[in-house]
């Protein structure tokens, strides 16, 4: 299972900062995403995901100059979020230096714009979920009634999505779904959020799923990415 360091993108920089040794007293703090970035992937890092704060409330992407920056300062995947639930949304992010793009579940109930974004992205398309029931039923679906999330996950695949995010909001992941979609589906699964500590990751990653996605809790210290590592492999 791999382990994906998050950078929350807000005005160009990283709206938490990076500072491992904050609780010693050592190292230097930084909030600049393309270091950042740097030091996890120094460390084995093999992606970096990026959530542009400002696309996601803007409906566009909006960081791209500091996205450009991580992409030319690392050489591994970058996957980004925020906002970039069109197709010319998409060709933007490539542009800027992204290789994987996350939509939100918004597209999931917009089968035209799904496909078109599907058209520009393939393989690299990846559909952000929130999998807590309470969450499913919540959301403003266009159709009668909300769908499960086994339902929706077979219908976006027929639909040639390829990988999800699955965010649990600080709620600890259901294991027993993740493992059951694990077991299912032949998608990529990663999961976002509700990591605490290296127990946390031993669990998920006897699901099956192939990676999860770690934000604050890498950028605190509050957990050491070759402990992650090492607890996920």
């Amino acid at each position: 299972m791999q382990v994906i360091p998050e950078i929350d993108l807000k005005r160009g920089r990283s709206r938490i900062v990076f500072w491992p040794g904050a609780s010693a007293g050592i190292g230097a703090p930084t909030d600049r995403p393309d270091q950042i970035a740097r030091r996890f992937v120094d460390l084995g890092a093999p992606a970096v995901h990026v959530v542009d704060f400002d696309g996601a409330r803007a409906g566009g992407p909006v960081n791209l100059d500091a996205i450009g920056r991580i992409a030319a300062a690392v050489a591994v995947p970058l996957q980004l979020a925020g906002g970039l639930e069109r197709p010319e949304a998409i060709q933007l992010a490539f542009a800027a230096g992204a290789t994987r793009v996350v939509l939100s579940t918004i597209v999931a109930d917009d089968p035209e714009t799904l496909r078109a974004c599907v058209a520009v992205a393939g393989d690299w398309l990846a559909v952000g979920l929130d999998p807590r029931p309470e969450r499913m039923a919540a959301f403003s679906w266009r159709r009668h009634a909300p769908p499960s999330v086994d339902e929706l996950v077979e219908e976006l695949v027929g639909q040639g999505v390829a990988r999800f995010v699955l965010t649990h909001g600080g709620a600890d992941p259901d294991t027993a779904l993740l493992a059951r979609l694990a077991t299912r589906h032949d998608v990529d699964l990663l999961v976002a959020g509700g990591v605490r500590d290296l127990d946390g990751i031993r669990r998920l990653r006897e699901t099956g799923i192939d990676g999860i996605i770690l934000g604050e809790a890498l950028l605190s210290g509050a957990l050491d990415y070759t402990e992650a590592a090492a607890a996920a492999a």
